[in-house]
């Protein structure tokens, strides 16, 4: 039997410091694709739906509807394309490819979405937008594992958050001077293409050298989100916890627009201005929370006391946004929400990955946590209309009933937490 010679490496390797452009413009292709995808979830679907339908009902129905559906096409598609651009043998790299298509089809989307007539056109184009949008996120991400060193991994990380909360401050301030549909969907979708193009241009991508020997079809694909609670009960709980934290928080960006025109008679336009307040409210919190509840995670070497906490401070905000008498009080209830997002997030994270059931699949076992992440940005949107509807006809009044909802469910998962057992 002769020996077999050493197959080639399958990716070209960092070699080397990272290139002083990767992380700047890493910076602006993550503010650009958030730009392009929070845009619309925080102001301008709510308003486009809105102008094509007749009525408040017809609305929030439409509202959940295209919510609801899209947020499918983001759990399929950021893990599907990821593992795709693994496999992707290109002479132009394997990330590149899908970086550039996934943000060119993207801005087309919105494009198509900024011009429609109907609530079906919107449906279609969102949930083209989710695919190719989340689709070239997946891409971003794998990035920082090619071409960043471990010891600066943090670091990129922390440009990742910075990036997406001003995409998410630049999304509601730029709405402010644009007063059409086209332009509200088409601008920020343009400047997530741009800023990725150049991304993806000065990267050095990894090539893939030789096809993958292992298999991989619909049925490895499912297969990979797969896991045991049984065999994995802190896993389970982990998963669990982060499910009903995140059920909470989905419903409140997605429907404040609507609740500031139904319950406090504003206009499109002072909507828009209070949403910019707000967010600017929100994602100061999350921005001293965030690294502040990481740090003193670590420093106490203890995870499940910053979770409880930060779940406890999602619920006041979603209590004071519930009973809001106007619109000052919708902008502190806000801040308080993004304050225990920020500390949730950080904590949870670094929870989960003390969790895993198997440090060889990592990435899979991360994957299913992001399920719990998008998942209820599915379900909420779903069950909006029946909850707002009936409430309206209650004491408590609609949207107060939905914020209550998310506030139980939030409560939930800060106690369930406390079933894990296998860290502090």
């Amino acid at each position: 039997m002769t020996e077999q010679s050493t197959p080639p490496p399958t990716r070209s390797l960092p070699v080397g410091p990272v290139s002083a452009a990767y992380l700047p413009t890493l910076g602006l292709a993550n503010f650009g694709i958030y730009l392009a995808v929070l845009t619309p979830v925080f102001v301008s679907l709510a308003f486009k739906l809105n102008h094509v339908t007749s009525s408040r009902e017809e609305s929030l129905g439409a509202l959940s509807l295209v919510m609801g559906v899209g947020s499918l096409f983001a759990i399929i598609f950021n893990p599907l394309v990821g593992r795709l651009s693994d496999r992707t043998m290109s002479r132009f790299g394997m990330r590149r490819p899908w970086l550039i298509g996934g943000t060119a089809i993207g801005f087309g989307a919105l494009v198509v979405i900024g011009l429609a007539p109907n609530v079906w056109v919107v449906l279609a184009g969102w949930c083209l937008v989710q695919a190719s949008l989340n689709g070239a996120l997946s891409a971003l991400n794998a990035t920082i594992a090619d071409r960043v060193p471990v010891w600066r991994r943090g670091l990129a990380s922390g440009i990742i958050g910075i990036t997406t909360s001003l995409g998410i401050l630049g999304g509601t301030f730029a709405v402010n001077f644009l007063d059409s549909d086209l332009t509200r969907f088409a601008v920020p979708g343009a400047i997530g293409l741009a800023f990725t193009v150049l991304f993806a241009l000065l990267l050095k991508d990894s090539v893939r050298l030789v096809r993958p020997a292992d298999r991989y079809g619909f049925k490895e694909f499912i297969g990979s989100f797969a896991f045991n609670p049984r065999k994995n009960p802190d896993f389970g709980w982990t998963w669990l916890t982060t499910f009903l934290v995140m059920f909470g928080y989905a419903g409140v960006a997605t429907f404040l627009p609507l609740y500031l025109t139904d319950d406090f008679g504003l206009s499109e336009s002072d909507a828009i201005t209070v949403i910019l307040i707000a967010n600017l409210a929100a994602v100061g919190a999350q921005a001293i929370s965030g690294p502040l509840a990481g740090y003193l995670s670590d420093r106490f070497n203890r995870r499940k006391p910053f979770v409880l906490a930060a779940g406890l401070i999602m619920v006041a905000g979603l209590v004071v946004l519930a009973f809001a008498p106007d619109v000052s009080t919708v902008i502190l209830g806000q801040g308080l929400i993004g304050f225990g997002i920020g500390s949730f997030l950080s904590v949870s994270l670094a929870l989960a990955t003390q969790v895993l059931p198997d440090v060889e699949d990592t990435a899979k076992d991360l994957g299913v946590i992001n399920i719990a992440n998008a998942l209820p940005q599915s379900i909420a949107p779903a069950i909006a209309p029946a909850v707002i509807g009936f409430g309206a006809t209650t004491a408590i009044g609609g949207y107060s009933l939905f914020y209550l909802l998310g506030a139980a469910a939030a409560l939930a998962g800060a106690f369930v937490v406390y079933r894990v057992k296998g860290t502090k």
